[in-house]
Protein backbone atom coordinates (compact mmCIF):
# COMPACT_ATOMS: atom_id res chain seq x y z
CA UNK A 1 0.00 0.00 0.00
CA UNK A 2 2.89 2.49 0.51
CA UNK A 3 4.47 1.99 -2.65
CA UNK A 4 0.81 2.49 -4.48
CA UNK A 5 0.71 6.02 -2.00
CA UNK A 6 4.10 6.59 -3.21
CA UNK A 7 3.05 6.58 -6.91
CA UNK A 8 0.12 8.25 -6.76
CA UNK A 9 2.07 10.91 -4.66
CA UNK A 10 4.18 11.08 -7.51
CA UNK A 11 1.79 11.02 -10.40
CA UNK A 12 -0.17 14.39 -8.61
CA UNK A 13 3.30 16.21 -7.78
CA UNK A 14 4.36 15.46 -11.11
CA UNK A 15 0.85 17.16 -12.50
CA UNK A 16 1.08 19.65 -9.66
CA UNK A 17 4.33 20.88 -11.36
CA UNK A 18 3.35 20.60 -14.95
CA UNK A 19 -0.04 23.43 -14.20
CA UNK A 20 2.57 25.47 -12.40
CA UNK A 21 4.72 25.83 -15.01
CA UNK A 22 1.75 26.47 -17.01
CA UNK A 23 0.58 28.87 -14.42
CA UNK A 24 3.71 31.05 -14.94
CA UNK A 25 3.57 31.13 -18.28
CA UNK A 26 -0.19 31.67 -19.11
CA UNK A 27 -1.24 33.21 -16.04
CA UNK A 28 2.07 35.37 -15.04
CA UNK A 29 3.09 36.22 -18.36
CA UNK A 30 6.84 34.99 -17.99
CA UNK A 31 9.26 34.46 -20.40
CA UNK A 32 10.84 31.00 -20.72
CA UNK A 33 14.38 31.91 -19.42
CA UNK A 34 12.30 32.85 -16.27
CA UNK A 35 10.33 29.71 -16.43
CA UNK A 36 13.61 27.63 -16.67
CA UNK A 37 15.27 29.77 -13.49
CA UNK A 38 11.85 28.79 -11.66
CA UNK A 39 11.99 25.30 -12.63
CA UNK A 40 15.57 24.73 -11.89
CA UNK A 41 15.08 25.74 -8.39
CA UNK A 42 12.50 24.39 -7.71
CA UNK A 43 14.03 21.28 -8.58
CA UNK A 44 16.74 21.63 -5.99
CA UNK A 45 14.12 21.61 -3.08
CA UNK A 46 12.56 18.34 -5.29
CA UNK A 47 15.41 16.89 -5.07
CA UNK A 48 15.89 17.63 -1.05
CA UNK A 49 12.79 16.29 -0.57
CA UNK A 50 12.91 12.78 -2.75
CA UNK A 51 16.15 12.14 -0.35
CA UNK A 52 13.98 12.89 3.07
CA UNK A 53 11.19 10.83 0.97
CA UNK A 54 8.58 13.78 1.24
CA UNK A 55 6.09 14.87 -0.48
CA UNK A 56 5.04 18.43 -1.64
CA UNK A 57 1.14 17.92 -0.15
CA UNK A 58 3.14 16.54 3.15
CA UNK A 59 6.41 19.32 3.02
CA UNK A 60 6.11 21.30 6.62
CA UNK A 61 8.35 25.00 7.65
CA UNK A 62 10.89 23.01 9.39
CA UNK A 63 11.11 20.74 6.58
CA UNK A 64 11.63 24.17 4.41
CA UNK A 65 14.12 25.34 6.75
CA UNK A 66 16.48 22.32 7.07
CA UNK A 67 16.16 22.82 2.78
CA UNK A 68 17.27 26.60 3.12
CA UNK A 69 20.20 25.89 5.66
CA UNK A 70 21.69 22.91 3.44
CA UNK A 71 21.40 26.16 0.66
CA UNK A 72 24.26 28.06 3.03
CA UNK A 73 26.27 24.66 4.32
CA UNK A 74 26.71 24.11 0.27
CA UNK A 75 28.02 28.29 -0.07
CA UNK A 76 25.41 29.29 -2.36
CA UNK A 77 25.42 33.00 -2.07
CA UNK A 78 22.64 34.54 -0.11
CA UNK A 79 21.37 36.58 -3.06
CA UNK A 80 21.24 32.91 -4.92
CA UNK A 81 19.47 31.40 -2.07
CA UNK A 82 16.96 34.48 -2.17
CA UNK A 83 15.77 33.98 -5.34
CA UNK A 84 15.43 29.99 -4.78
CA UNK A 85 13.87 30.48 -1.91
CA UNK A 86 11.27 33.15 -3.77
CA UNK A 87 10.52 30.79 -6.30
CA UNK A 88 9.81 27.88 -3.60
CA UNK A 89 7.40 30.63 -1.97
CA UNK A 90 5.64 31.15 -5.39
CA UNK A 91 5.32 27.29 -5.68
CA UNK A 92 3.45 26.75 -2.79
CA UNK A 93 1.09 30.13 -2.97
CA UNK A 94 0.48 28.50 -6.75
CA UNK A 95 -0.26 24.95 -4.43
CA UNK A 96 -2.80 27.14 -1.95
CA UNK A 97 -4.27 29.00 -4.95
CA UNK A 98 -5.16 25.60 -6.95
CA UNK A 99 -6.15 23.85 -3.72
CA UNK A 100 -3.93 21.60 -3.57
CA UNK A 101 -2.97 22.44 -0.37
CA UNK A 102 -4.79 24.47 2.74
CA UNK A 103 -1.94 26.04 4.29
CA UNK A 104 1.35 27.45 3.05
CA UNK A 105 4.64 25.69 4.39
CA UNK A 106 6.72 28.36 2.87
CA UNK A 107 4.52 31.75 4.01
CA UNK A 108 7.37 32.57 7.55
CA UNK A 109 10.04 31.04 5.94
CA UNK A 110 12.88 33.75 6.01
CA UNK A 111 15.54 34.24 3.35
CA UNK A 112 19.50 35.07 4.12
CA UNK A 113 20.01 39.40 4.81
CA UNK A 114 21.37 40.84 1.88
CA UNK A 115 22.79 44.02 2.03
CA UNK A 116 21.61 47.17 -0.15
CA UNK A 117 24.23 47.72 -3.14
CA UNK A 118 23.94 50.35 -5.76
CA UNK A 119 24.35 49.59 -9.11
CA UNK A 120 27.13 51.45 -11.27
CA UNK A 121 26.47 54.43 -12.82
CA UNK A 122 27.86 56.31 -15.83
CA UNK A 123 28.33 59.98 -16.24
CA UNK A 124 27.06 61.44 -19.28
CA UNK A 125 31.03 62.39 -20.30
CA UNK A 126 31.56 58.06 -19.38
CA UNK A 127 28.92 57.75 -21.85
CA UNK A 128 30.26 60.29 -24.52
CA UNK A 129 33.87 58.70 -24.02
CA UNK A 130 32.36 54.77 -24.90
CA UNK A 131 30.65 56.00 -27.87
CA UNK A 132 33.24 57.49 -29.25
CA UNK A 133 36.03 54.58 -28.81
CA UNK A 134 33.95 53.18 -31.77
CA UNK A 135 36.10 52.87 -34.95
CA UNK A 136 33.53 54.02 -37.54
CA UNK A 137 35.58 52.51 -40.15
CA UNK A 138 34.67 49.21 -39.98
CA UNK A 139 31.30 48.09 -41.02
CA UNK A 140 29.90 47.70 -37.76
CA UNK A 141 31.04 51.18 -36.59
CA UNK A 142 27.92 53.04 -37.22
CA UNK A 143 25.39 49.88 -35.98
CA UNK A 144 27.32 50.42 -33.06
CA UNK A 145 26.62 53.83 -32.42
CA UNK A 146 23.50 53.56 -33.17
CA UNK A 147 22.90 50.69 -30.52
CA UNK A 148 24.55 52.66 -27.61
CA UNK A 149 23.04 55.90 -28.07
CA UNK A 150 19.58 53.52 -28.21
CA UNK A 151 20.49 51.18 -25.28
CA UNK A 152 21.38 54.90 -23.64
CA UNK A 153 18.48 57.19 -25.08
CA UNK A 154 15.63 54.88 -24.23
CA UNK A 155 17.06 53.27 -20.95
CA UNK A 156 16.19 49.44 -22.35
CA UNK A 157 17.00 46.15 -21.55
CA UNK A 158 19.15 44.70 -23.57
CA UNK A 159 17.08 41.97 -24.70
CA UNK A 160 14.53 44.68 -25.36
CA UNK A 161 17.08 46.08 -27.52
CA UNK A 162 18.16 42.94 -28.99
CA UNK A 163 14.33 42.13 -30.28
CA UNK A 164 13.61 45.59 -31.10
CA UNK A 165 12.22 45.67 -34.68
CA UNK A 166 11.57 48.07 -37.46
CA UNK A 167 7.74 47.81 -37.35
CA UNK A 168 8.33 49.17 -33.74
CA UNK A 169 9.79 52.71 -34.37
CA UNK A 170 7.98 55.59 -34.74
CA UNK A 171 10.86 57.92 -35.59
CA UNK A 172 8.82 61.02 -36.69
CA UNK A 173 7.03 61.09 -33.82
CA UNK A 174 9.81 60.34 -31.47
CA UNK A 175 8.79 57.17 -30.02
CA UNK A 176 9.63 53.69 -30.10
CA UNK A 177 7.40 51.07 -29.24
CA UNK A 178 9.12 48.34 -26.67
CA UNK A 179 7.53 44.93 -25.12
CA UNK A 180 9.24 44.28 -21.81
CA UNK A 181 8.66 41.74 -19.70
CA UNK A 182 5.72 39.32 -19.54
CA UNK A 183 5.03 40.73 -23.06
CA UNK A 184 3.81 43.89 -21.83
CA UNK A 185 4.16 46.68 -24.11
CA UNK A 186 5.32 50.45 -23.80
CA UNK A 187 5.72 53.55 -25.85
CA UNK A 188 9.19 55.32 -24.75
CA UNK A 189 10.55 58.67 -26.11
CA UNK A 190 13.88 58.73 -27.99
CA UNK A 191 16.16 61.80 -28.40
CA UNK A 192 16.65 63.43 -31.59
CA UNK A 193 20.48 61.97 -31.42
CA UNK A 194 19.85 58.44 -31.39
CA UNK A 195 17.16 59.26 -33.95
CA UNK A 196 19.63 60.70 -36.47
CA UNK A 197 22.60 57.77 -35.38
CA UNK A 198 19.62 55.34 -36.46
CA UNK A 199 18.81 56.71 -39.78
CA UNK A 200 22.76 56.81 -40.60
CA UNK A 201 22.85 52.86 -39.79
CA UNK A 202 20.01 51.87 -41.86
CA UNK A 203 21.35 53.87 -44.67
CA UNK A 204 24.37 50.89 -44.15
CA UNK A 205 21.96 48.38 -43.50
CA UNK A 206 19.81 48.79 -46.12
CA UNK A 207 23.09 48.62 -48.86
CA UNK A 208 25.78 46.82 -47.67
CA UNK A 209 24.53 44.39 -45.08
CA UNK A 210 23.20 40.71 -46.35
CA UNK A 211 19.91 39.87 -44.28
CA UNK A 212 18.90 36.54 -43.57
CA UNK A 213 15.55 35.37 -44.68
CA UNK A 214 13.18 35.81 -41.44
CA UNK A 215 15.53 39.00 -39.95
CA UNK A 216 14.29 41.83 -42.32
CA UNK A 217 11.59 43.43 -39.30
CA UNK A 218 14.62 43.63 -36.96
CA UNK A 219 16.77 46.71 -36.18
CA UNK A 220 19.96 45.52 -35.25
CA UNK A 221 21.95 42.71 -37.31
CA UNK A 222 24.96 40.80 -36.36
CA UNK A 223 27.68 40.30 -39.30
CA UNK A 224 26.06 36.95 -40.42
CA UNK A 225 22.76 38.68 -41.29
CA UNK A 226 20.54 37.60 -37.52
CA UNK A 227 19.56 39.77 -35.00
CA UNK A 228 22.17 40.37 -32.72
CA UNK A 229 22.35 38.64 -29.29
CA UNK A 230 23.04 39.64 -25.74
CA UNK A 231 26.11 38.34 -25.51
CA UNK A 232 27.13 40.37 -28.18
CA UNK A 233 26.24 43.80 -26.90
CA UNK A 234 27.50 42.72 -23.39
CA UNK A 235 31.44 41.92 -24.99
CA UNK A 236 30.75 45.11 -27.31
CA UNK A 237 30.43 47.34 -24.23
CA UNK A 238 33.17 45.53 -22.00
CA UNK A 239 35.88 46.28 -24.98
CA UNK A 240 34.45 49.99 -25.42
CA UNK A 241 34.64 50.88 -22.36
CA UNK A 242 38.40 49.53 -22.02
CA UNK A 243 39.24 51.44 -24.90
CA UNK A 244 38.38 54.14 -23.24
CA UNK A 245 39.99 53.86 -19.95
CA UNK A 246 36.41 53.37 -17.97
CA UNK A 247 37.45 50.85 -14.90
CA UNK A 248 33.96 50.44 -13.42
CA UNK A 249 32.10 47.21 -13.85
CA UNK A 250 29.89 47.79 -16.28
CA UNK A 251 27.21 46.06 -18.53
CA UNK A 252 24.33 46.94 -20.77
CA UNK A 253 22.02 47.28 -17.49
CA UNK A 254 24.46 50.03 -16.49
CA UNK A 255 23.28 52.08 -19.29
CA UNK A 256 19.65 51.59 -18.22
CA UNK A 257 20.83 52.79 -14.76
CA UNK A 258 22.74 55.65 -16.18
CA UNK A 259 19.13 56.70 -18.14
CA UNK A 260 17.30 56.67 -14.89
CA UNK A 261 19.79 58.31 -13.01
CA UNK A 262 20.56 61.03 -15.01
CA UNK A 263 16.82 61.64 -15.69
CA UNK A 264 16.38 61.76 -11.19
CA UNK A 265 19.03 64.03 -11.53
CA UNK A 266 17.22 66.26 -14.19
CA UNK A 267 14.28 66.66 -12.69
CA UNK A 268 12.37 63.94 -13.98
CA UNK A 269 9.10 62.44 -11.91
CA UNK A 270 10.31 59.00 -10.45
CA UNK A 271 6.45 57.90 -11.68
CA UNK A 272 7.19 58.78 -15.49
CA UNK A 273 10.64 57.31 -15.13
CA UNK A 274 8.85 53.96 -13.92
CA UNK A 275 6.26 54.16 -17.08
CA UNK A 276 9.73 54.41 -19.52
CA UNK A 277 11.55 51.75 -18.04
CA UNK A 278 8.42 49.92 -17.85
CA UNK A 279 8.73 48.36 -13.97
CA UNK A 280 5.47 47.00 -12.64
CA UNK A 281 5.97 48.44 -9.36
CA UNK A 282 7.07 52.02 -7.99
CA UNK A 283 9.52 49.97 -5.47
CA UNK A 284 11.91 48.50 -8.09
CA UNK A 285 11.93 52.40 -9.24
CA UNK A 286 12.94 53.82 -6.34
CA UNK A 287 16.68 52.39 -5.63
CA UNK A 288 17.58 55.49 -8.24
CA UNK A 289 16.24 57.69 -5.09
CA UNK A 290 19.31 55.96 -3.13
CA UNK A 291 21.54 56.82 -5.93
CA UNK A 292 20.73 60.30 -5.81
CA UNK A 293 20.96 60.45 -1.92
CA UNK A 294 24.47 59.00 -2.47
CA UNK A 295 25.11 61.59 -5.16
CA UNK A 296 23.57 64.59 -2.57
CA UNK A 297 25.77 63.17 0.09
CA UNK A 298 28.98 63.87 -1.77
CA UNK A 299 27.99 67.07 -3.52
CA UNK A 300 27.52 68.57 0.38
CA UNK A 301 30.70 66.60 1.74
CA UNK A 302 32.62 68.12 -1.70
CA UNK A 303 30.59 71.91 -0.83
CA UNK A 304 29.28 72.60 2.41
CA UNK A 305 31.53 75.07 4.33
CA UNK A 306 31.56 72.48 7.40
CA UNK A 307 33.06 69.75 5.36
CA UNK A 308 35.78 72.25 3.47
CA UNK A 309 36.48 74.03 7.12
CA UNK A 310 36.88 70.27 7.90
CA UNK A 311 39.88 69.35 5.63
CA UNK A 312 41.27 72.54 5.73
CA UNK A 313 41.94 71.80 9.34
CA UNK A 314 43.04 68.22 8.41
CA UNK A 315 45.61 69.40 6.36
Amino acid sequence: MKTEEKTINKERQALVIKKYLQYLKLEKGLSPNTIDAYQTDLGKLLRFLEVEQISVFEVTLDDLQRFNAGLHDIGIHPRSQARILSGIKSFFYFMVMADYREDNPSELLEGPKIGFKLPEVLTVEEIDRIIDAIDLSKDEGQRNRAILETLYSCGLRVSELCNLKLSDLYLDEGFIRVTGKGDKQRLVPISPRAIKELNYWFQDRNTTWRIKPGFEDYVFLARWGKSISRIMVFHLIKELAEVAGITKNISPHTFRHSFATHLLEGGANLRAIQCMLGHESIATTEIYTHIDRQMLRSEIIEHHPRSILYREQKR
